[in-house]
């Protein structure tokens, strides 16, 4: 009946298959949990433990990749109709995660359902806070919010679907860096009318990146775009950040805001890293190195 995801690199994720399996066990239904780690150089043996576990299995790709190659070779080994893709570093908002997703499976014919993302109330160290103030400001979305907008505030985890429809439409497999690969899968959705229905039962992103570490990924998602752009894999005007440079270019202004984001990187930088980071000052950083790549 179900299949759960989850790709994994460098991340615990026993924890996540024994709540899984638990709440699995307890609906009595069939299903699989299947995690392929991604070329990991941690908690190898901490994961192998999941080929103990009935219904489950661990297996480790010979060579990376990619989180959207990864995913669609899970997809292919996959055995049941319905596929649930999960995120490593997420668990259940509480006990009944499962048995929502099979309820509402069990009265209506959907395609794709995605169930939204909460964060830890809990406000993280210092060295933690970007992420988690990012997540909490600009990811989590109510489910009216949603419910208006389709296909935007879509997060390629926490998404059921029918197998048929990842096969058709496979996450991009010409996306060997970070980024972007969730938006192509979602806007191919888009362009070919698949509906998503939008639920109420969310994956609690634990997510303990650093600052530092936060705003490195963030640098190589602006390159990745930057590429994809110039390799007409993705439109300029489909990303906010690109549409932005297009009108800044228009204007002869792209050169100024080169000029402020060398000027400032370091001030800004110390404000991302600090007690109160200001996202707004991410967005300019995020343009500022867009800009610079544009030569």
């Amino acid at each position: 009946m179900l299949s759960i995801l989850v790709p994994v690199y460098n991340y615990n994720v026993f924890p996540l298959v024994l709540e899984l399996k638990k709440q699995a066990d307890s609906l009595g239904i069939e299903y699989e949990i299947l995690v392929q780690d991604d070329v990991s150089q941690e908690f190898i043996s901490e994961n192998s433990q999941i080929n103990s576990l009935e219904n489950c299995s661990f297996s480790i790709n010979v060579e990376n990749l990619g989180r959207g190659k990864n995913i669609n070779v899970l997809c292919a080994k996959s055995r049941y109709n319905c596929v649930l893709i999960m995120e490593a570093d997420a668990l259940p908002e509480n006990e009944s995660y499962l048995k929502n997703y099979i309820e509402i499976l069990s009265k209506s014919n959907h395609d794709v359902i995605f169930g939204g993302v909460k964060y830890p109330e809990n406000i993280p160290s210092k060295e933690k806070l970007l992420r988690w103030k990012y997540g909490i400001n600009r990811e989590i979305k109510s489910l009216d919010h949603r419910l208006k907008h389709q296909y935007d505030f879509v997060f390629t985890w926490n998404l059921l679907l029918k197998k048929e429809i990842l096969l058709q439409f496979p996450f991009p497999e010409f996306i060997n860096e970070y980024g972007y690969e969730d938006f192509i899968f979602i806007e191919n959705l888009r362009f070919n009318s698949v509906p998503v229905t939008h639920i109420e039962n969310c994956l609690i992103h634990h997510n303990s990146e650093t600052s530092i570490d936060f705003i490195n990924k963030s640098e190589r998602a602006v390159k990745n775009l930057h590429d994809l752009i110039h390799f007409n894999k993705i439109a300029s005007k489909k990303i906010r950040l690109s549409s932005l440079y297009a009108i800044l270019k228009k204007l002869y202004l792209t050169r100024i805001i080169k000029a402020i984001y060398g000027r400032t990187k370091k001030r800004i930088l110390t404000n991302l890293t600090s007690e109160n980071p200001n996202l707004y000052l991410l967005d300019f950083y995020k343009l500022g190195y867009y800009c610079n790549l544009k030569k």
